[in-house]
């Protein structure tokens, strides 16, 4: 399958104090993922469910949890979650289309 290819940054800037991370490192790693996760953002902020901060970090996490997902669909870790996560992916994109 065709996939697009991201490079992901993460690093953390204050911890839930407020203080400056004391991590100098940052979380790189490419993902893949068959989804346009641009697209996906742009559609979930033309639905305005959320922020636009919170759109881009749903969207985000929610494409890189579900491509794990599709990929290790056999893992035992993902028997009992799948059929909720595939309704719930359902119902979102059910709220993304009366919205537009």
């Amino acid at each position: 399958m065709k996939q697009h290819q991201y490079f992901v940054t993460v690093q953390h800037l204050k911890d839930a104090k407020g203080e400056v991370s004391s991590y100098a490192e940052k979380l790189e790693f490419y993902s893949r993922n068959h989804d346009d996760i641009f697209q996906i953002v742009e559609k979930l902020k033309s639905a305005n469910l959320f922020d636009e901060q919170t759109t881009q970090s749903f969207a985000v996490g929610l494409k890189l949890f579900s491509e794990v997902l599709l990929e290790q669909r056999d893992h035992p870790l993902f028997n009992e979650f799948a059929p909720h996560f595939r309704a719930f992916m359902k119902h979102m994109k059910s709220q993304i289309s009366s919205t537009q």
